[in-house]
């Protein structure tokens, strides 16, 4: 980490783009201090994209910033922060992204994967906190995850290294049976109205999030076998059910191959709404580890 930031002398500005909006924030030491959001025009032309973006960029940006980290939906060329094909937003089919902010900002750019960005925002400012091995996986309408080795974000060569979703499992892929799309092709509910019924007690929603926990023990298990972490941390919408499906995820992890293993494995949701912003501010960091 930067000692100019480390010491409060340097903040770097996150970003986290989504398919519908995007959200920034000038971030220093464990806090956000201003952000800016709005909604982008996800079937414009990609210049129109980007200059949204730079709309929220510029609402925070000052003479203190070092950095600037985003977050995008999508895989990344890491290196050179070229995106490609965002979800949502039909006209990213190949933007370089890095290039482009760094010409405006004059700032160091870094650009990487949503998921990742998770992993490290709970690394350096949330529930991962002291740990040095971590997955970060992140439940919504999909199933992404972030990996850290040793204190430093793992991308692999190609930024698909947390790709555990789409690992073949049953008919399908383990995210069909492991995110939001679970409830809608096996119940045709989404997950929101079922947590509300849960939350009520209604047994046949509990029943559900059971079935959903059981599938997720899977999930789980296919973390821990690939990378073996200290931590895992949930996030996403599917997260805030948790409390729900965590008991049937944790008997289906009875099955795991080193139960010694399992002993020493925390396994928590996340605690900030704002992770994602932090995460993608993280990427400064995670470049300078």
């Amino acid at each position: 980490m930067s000692a100019q930031t480390r010491n409060g002398k340097g903040a770097v500005v996150g970003v986290d783009l989504g398919g519908t909006n995007v959200r920034t924030g000038k971030v220093l030491g464990q806090e956000i201090l201003s952000s800016r959001s709005r909604g982008i025009s996800g079937q414009a032309a990609q210049e129109k994209v980007i200059a949204e973006i730079m709309e929220t960029i510029d609402a925070v940006f000052d003479g203190s910033i070092v950095g600037i980290g985003i977050g995008v939906p999508s895989l990344v060329d890491v290196e050179r922060g070229i995106v490609y094909t965002v979800e949502n937003i039909p006209s990213w089919r190949e933007v370089p992204l890095k290039d482009i902010l760094e010409k405006r900002y004059s700032v160091p750019v870094y650009v990487n994967n949503d998921a990742n960005c998770f992993a490290l925002g709970e690394f350096y400012y949330g529930q991962g906190r002291g740990y040095r091995h971590l997955v970060g996986m992140v439940v919504g309408t999909g199933l992404g995850a972030g990996i850290i080795v040793n204190g430093k974000l793992y991308c692999g060569r190609n930024c698909g290294a947390g790709e555990i979703g789409t690992i073949p499992y049953r008919e399908h892929t383990v995210e069909y049976y492991c995110s939001g799309q679970f409830f809608k092709h096996r119940y045709g509910i989404g997950g929101a109205i079922l947590f509300e019924r849960a939350q009520k007690g209604e047994a046949d929603a509990l029943a559900m999030f059971a079935e959903f926990g059981t599938n997720f023990g899977h999930a789980v298990m296919t973390a821990l076998y690939a990378y073996d972490p200290e931590i895992i941390v949930l996030g996403g919408s599917v997260s805030r059910a948790f409390s729900f499906f965590a008991p049937a995820m944790r008997d289906k992890l009875r099955d795991f191959a080193y139960p010694h293993a399992l002993e020493r494995l925390a396994i928590t949701a996340t605690q900030r709404p704002e992770i994602a912003i932090l995460g993608a501010a993280a990427l400064y960091f995670d470049a300078r580890a």
